[in-house]
């Protein structure tokens, strides 16, 4: 016999549009794929008049929203859970719309089930929607958007959330996440032993079987199988990015989906009628956030992956060898690498997606793990007696969230505390990082590339005193292009509030690539 109060996933939807810029009545919106999720969810359930039901909407903050407080050219819907809940017809429900992060699908789940199991909430209604794609393709045609329509109401804002980079780390070279994954990836690499060659290598080896899941996914935006040969080779069609990156390494956020998920209790469920054979359970949990990027003690390690995967696994009773389907965060290479290490797994040899990861499914902004885990719940429903883990990232490797899920009900399901690990994960934050004139030994670096040519690059190096990243002078970037810097010696001086590298001298480690 279940207990009543155990938490469960009834319902999931998922959407995708393909619009080429035809009639503008046509043209996706954010709310419109989150309905269009959301309409999916609802009927999946099996029931009729489940939106009856639902009394807290929650949708996932929009990338327009989480960069600009304007929302993007095309104006911004001003309450979109409401918005979302009225088109859906939800009456009387709470909304609250997220912080920003790809942490918060897992997140927002796990909260969803504390709710529903503490009798705080009947029914919970997640949903998210993006629609990047047609906005970029409306700006290149001169095509006019209209996407400030808007529910009146009260909801919870939960805000863009802190700074994920600090103001010394953005005016000494860091930024978007093109630009701070590689020191993340370089790190990792020179860990591993790999030279650069070898590591595009290595990358497109783990990228494209994921490629094969999404080119059979019909929720892709990009449904096509990518060699591992076509992955390592720089191309028109796979330009760089940025060091080590080429464009179809990374997450493609020109996409228009759409998703949502249904969490309740088995007692509502059963009391509805919803088929058991829908039912997809929670088993544990985890949510962790790290320091700023400049004191993290290990930059080639994610504390926050290693600690929530060992936490979630420890809740749900079950080892990383039991998880059949797992779907790990793929905005850049590394996050997947990282990933699997916390799993103990290889992921040239072992699938790491159930959709096709962020560069080939698509990269929804904040919301691409809600498509994870409705496809994991699909994919476990069909394995009754199989588990699966989700692993959802936050920022730059900032804030991780994990999720273990089964067809297979709970013994006693209990929400996960993750408050003592984030206590312990703070124990072994670095100080402050740096600035002043000294030497040091360059730990890792990013550079940004522009047809081809590096055009803006830093360095992360390691002094007697501790940790500085500064800044590389334009004319060093042919340099730094040419060579492998990690482990070569480097002269540091500060400038106007900002650190710069004066000089690169000889690599230490004595590697090149």
């Amino acid at each position: 016999m279940i207990d009543p109060h155990t938490p469960v996933l009834v319902g999931v939807g998922q959407a995708v549009d393909p619009w080429a810029g035809g009639a503008v009545a046509n043209a996706p919106s954010p709310i419109g794929m989150a309905v269009r999720g959301g309409t999916a969810a609802l009927d999946d359930t099996g029931v009729a008049g489940m939106a009856a039901a639902i009394d807290r909407v929650v949708v996932i903050r929009t990338m327009a929203d989480s960069l600009s407080s304007g929302g993007g050219p095309f104006g911004r819907c001003a309450n979109p859970p409401g918005t979302v809940a009225a088109r859906l017809g939800i009456s009387g429900a709470a909304h609250v719309y997220s912080v920003t992060g790809g942490d918060q699908p897992q997140a927002l789940v796990a909260e969803a089930a504390a709710l529903v199991h503490g009798g705080a909430a009947r029914a919970v209604l997640i949903a998210s929607g993006e629609a990047t794609a047609a906005a970029k393709l409306a700006i290149r045609a001169g095509i006019a958007l209209d996407w400030a329509d808007s529910a009146d109401g009260d909801f919870e804002d939960r805000g863009t959330g802190a700074m994920l980079l600090t103001p010394y780390e953005i005016a000494n070279g860091l930024g978007m996440p093109v630009t701070t994954y590689p020191v993340f990836e370089h790190a990792l690499r020179a860990r591993r032993g790999f030279d650069r060659a070898a590591w595009r290598a290595r990358m497109a080896a783990v990228l494209a079987p994921m490629s094969d899941v999404a080119a059979g996914n019909p929720y892709s935006q990009f449904p096509a199988a990518r060699s591992a040969d076509f992955l390592a080779t720089e191309s028109a069609d796979n330009y760089a990015v940025a060091d080590p990156y080429l464009k179809w390494h990374v997450a493609q956020d020109a996409v228009n989906q759409g998703a949502a998920v249904v969490v309740t209790t088995v007692g509502e469920a059963t009391a509805r009628g919803i088929d058991p054979a829908k039912f997809v359970f929670l088993h544990g949990h985890a949510e962790l956030a790290d320091a700023p990027v400049m004191q993290r003690p290990d930059l080639s390690r994610s504390r926050v992956f290693e600690g929530a995967v060992a936490l979630a696994l420890a809740a749900s009773g079950r080892t990383a060898a039991e998880m059949a389907q797992l779907d790990l965060y793929s905005c850049f290479p590394c996050a997947v690498e990282l990933g699997a290490e916390a799993l103990g797994i290889d992921p040239v040899v072992r699938a790491t997606t159930v959709t096709g990861g962020l560069p080939f499914f698509g990269g929804p902004g904040n919301s691409y793990s809600l498509h994870a885990i409705a496809t994991m719940v699909e994919r476990l429903r069909d394995e009754p007696g199989a588990y699966g883990l989700v692993l959802a990232n936050g920022g730059f490797l900032s804030k991780a969230a994990v999720g273990v899920y089964s067809a297979s009900p709970p013994e006693d399901w209990q929400p996960v505390s993750s408050a003592d690990a984030q206590r312990d994960l703070h124990a072994t934050d670095l100080p402050a990082p740096l600035s002043g004139d000294g030497e040091g030994v360059v730990e890792s670096y990013t550079m940004t590339m522009t047809k081809g040519q590096a055009s803006v690059a830093a360095v992360i190096a390691r002094t007697p005193a501790g940790r500085m990243l500064a800044r590389v002078k334009p004319e060093d970037l042919g340099e730094l292009q040419a060579r492998d810097p990690v482990g070569a010696l480097v002269a540091l001086r500060s400038h106007e509030g900002r650190n710069i590298v004066a000089a690169i001298g000889a690599a230490a480690t004595g590697r090149r690539g």
